[in-house]
């Protein structure tokens, strides 16, 4: 079927600071080919706050929508007319759709795509977790739990400002969030679902706690794959979730999103992100 989607020329991005390393491009160009939109483009912009606002004052009728990622996701909101309630209970965007009348409406595919990663891997509910890690990966794992943890989240932190910060989202979303010191971070893993949401490196040192036949881990982090962590957890019998997975299930939404057309593609965008860490 020959659609407007189809044949008119679309222009879609990724900007954040750093961007260099950004999977999305790839990701969003295999959605397009397999999806049969050959007037599609989707590119990668360095954009720090400063510079957000006159991007957002070029962009024409030709765009459909941008992903955002740090230190952007919070900056965006006030540019908007619009964000969902997903976006708006994290206060982070990670997509803003660019509507026919004109109108910039803010999503986060990033909570979403959480839990359809954990559920692809057959975990739906979970009787109580673990968080490492309190940035902003973290509130949204902790609005992802909202939805299937049935018990209280432990978040561990390296201080009481970040404690208390996680505490907050706790209150805000709905979840008995509970919160330790760092240093005890092994205890993490006595949990049925382990959420891993700090930089590269931080969690190597706690590879030799993983103990035998552990729970479920998501670590968020896909370059370089796998962690230590994930490693450790595999060889022990542990199920895996990586960030590569949530990348690609955030990525399926905002296709959606900004094309109209669903289902996205998935195997062929897991496909290629696959490729591309592999060439790396």
């Amino acid at each position: 079927m020959i659609t407007r989607a189809s044949t008119e020329s679309r222009r879609a991005a990724v900007l954040g600071s750093p961007i260099a390393h950004s999977l999305s491009p790839v990701l969003h160009r295999a959605a397009y080919e397999a999806l049969g939109l050959a007037h599609w483009s989707y590119d990668r912009y360095e954009v720090d706050e400063a510079g957000l606002p006159g991007f957002f004052a070029g962009l024409d009728d030709s765009w459909a929508g941008l992903s955002l990622t740090m230190p952007l996701k919070r900056a965006v909101i006030p540019l908007l007319d619009e964000i969902s309630d997903t976006a708006a209970s994290v206060e982070a965007v990670n997509t803003v759709v660019l509507t026919e009348d004109g109108r910039r409406v803010g999503d986060n595919t990033d909570i979403p795509g959480m839990i359809a990663a954990l559920a692809e891997r057959g975990v739906e509910k979970a009787e109580s977790a673990s968080i490492l890690g309190a940035g902003a990966t973290a509130s949204s794992a902790l609005a992802a739990l909202a939805r299937i943890c049935t018990g209280p989240v432990t978040a561990y932190v390296r201080s009481e400002a970040r404690a208390a910060e996680m505490r907050g989202w706790g209150e805000r979303l709905g979840v008995d969030v509970r919160t330790a010191d760092w240093a005890d971070a092994a205890q993490a893993f006595g949990a049925p679902l382990v959420i891993a949401t700090t930089p590269v490196g931080t969690t190597d040192a706690l590879a030799e706690a993983v103990p035998d036949r552990p729970g479920t881990l998501f670590d968020v982090l896909y370059d370089p794959w796998p962690t230590a962590l994930a490693a450790a957890w595999s060889e022990r019998d542990g199920k895996v979730v990586g960030g590569l997975d949530l990348l690609v299930h955030q990525a399926v939404l905002q296709v959606e999103q900004m094309t109209g057309r669903s289902p996205a593609p998935l195997a062929a965008m897991r496909a290629a992100g696959e490729r591309a860490l592999a060439d790396r």
